[in-house]
């Protein structure tokens, strides 16, 4: 994973992050000589860049809209949300595929008509042969996603996620693995012959000594629903029930991996000097701060915990000296305050928007410069300081 740092990044350690200046890309690439690629190629190559299994369970990612196979893309568009007025936007540049951010499609549709201006964006797609595709809190998760680009505005600074996320499937069979001790005064043929008859399990066993007396150790790995089958058939054998041990299995952590991001800072700052960091990041003229109990603008800031978008889950109960999100609750910032954190509030998607440049220029990489990819210029957070 270190391999796919950020644009804008040199490494350090391996969680150890300086930014340097990059140069940008224009938002808008066109070349004749870039060839087209098949939409299946392309969402494999993007599953590629950043899995979808990092996606939270509740999200709905990936291809939302497909237009009739085959279907080829030579254009890609990156938006942070697809709106009616970035969907004419895709249109007039001959977009093939938008990647939108934030999944257009959420709730389940029950028709598809013109009343309403998501079904009218998926009208519009099919109709224009323009697919749809959503990777959301997958890029929210992945090493070189949206937190870690966050995370690059705070200057120098060692990071790790503060809810990791966990590898899609276990490193063996099954979800528990269950062991027991047989001497041989019992069936053990008869015991080996009915756990292996139970769907789900699978089955090893080799001589053991406990006690001074040789013995057969059995160890299963299997199901949850196989565990219970299992756990009745030995409960039928007192001597072998006492003896057995039970592990739950865990998928394996993935290192660089996860939502939100704890940051050290190498040297505390002010926390004026770090809102001033954070506007230059992000681009804004103006954000939300909330003091925490006892804080003041020269408070000294050396562990920033950020979500992008909306982080008050996943910032709960975290300690920092500061909190960085697009959002947060009324109640969840007067706790964080009443506990001395301070807190800024930068609205949503200003949060999320920037990677994107990040993006362009990374898929460029990635996918080898096959395709033209560019940026919505009309996207824009909905709501503004008046």
């Amino acid at each position: 994973m270190v391999g796919n740092l950020l644009p804008g990044f040199r490494m350090l350690s391996s969680a150890h992050v300086v930014p340097t200046s990059v140069r940008r890309a224009p938002s808008w690439i066109c070349s004749s000589s870039r060839s087209f690629m098949d939409l299946k190629a392309l969402l494999s190559s993007l599953n590629d860049f950043a899995s979808l299994s990092f996606a939270e369970s509740w999200d709905n990612v990936g291809l939302l809209v497909e237009p009739s196979p085959p279907h080829t893309v030579n254009t890609l568009f990156l938006t942070n949300d697809l709106t009616e007025e970035v969907m004419e936007e895709a249109l007039q540049k001959k977009a093939d595929l938008i990647l939108s951010y934030h999944p257009p499609i959420f709730r389940p549709m029950k028709h598809i008509t013109w009343k309403t201006w998501k079904e009218r964006l998926v009208i519009r797609a099919l109709e224009n042969r323009v697919a749809i595709y959503s990777p959301h809190t997958a890029y929210d998760a992945a090493p070189q996603g949206v937190n870690s680009w966050l995370a690059k505005g705070l200057g120098t600074c060692t990071t790790r996620p503060i809810h990791p996320s966990k590898a899609p499937n276990y490193p063996t069979e099954g979800t528990h693995r269950l062991e027991f001790s047989a001497n041989h005064s019992q069936d053990l043929d008869k015991v080996m012959s009915a756990v292996k008859g139970v769907g789900g399990v699978s089955v090893t066993s080799f001589p053991a000594r406990c006690d001074g007396e040789e013995q057969t150790r059995v160890s299963l790995n299997c199901t949850q629903k196989a565990l219970m089958q299992v756990l009745a058939f030995l409960s039928q054998d007192r001597q072998l029930y006492q003896k057995t041990e039970i592990l739950s299995l865990e998928k394996p952590l993935l290192l660089h991996t996860g939502m939100g991001r704890l940051c050290t800072l190498d040297e505390s700052v002010s926390l004026a000097t770090m809102i001033e960091r954070i506007k230059r990041h992000l681009k804004l003229p103006h954000l939300r701060l909330a003091l925490g109990v006892g804080r003041t603008l020269e408070s000294p800031v050396k562990v920033v915990a950020l979500c992008a978008g909306s982080g008050g889950s996943v910032l709960q109960g975290v300690e920092a000296d500061l909190y960085l999100t697009g959002e947060m609750s009324h109640h969840d910032v007067l706790d964080a305050a009443s506990k001395g954190i301070n807190v800024i509030l930068c609205e949503h998607s200003n949060t999320e928007r920037g990677f994107l440049s990040d993006l362009q220029e990374m898929l460029g990489v990635h996918l080898e410069n096959k395709i033209n990819i560019i940026l919505s210029e009309t996207d824009r957070d909905p709501l503004r300081v008046v």
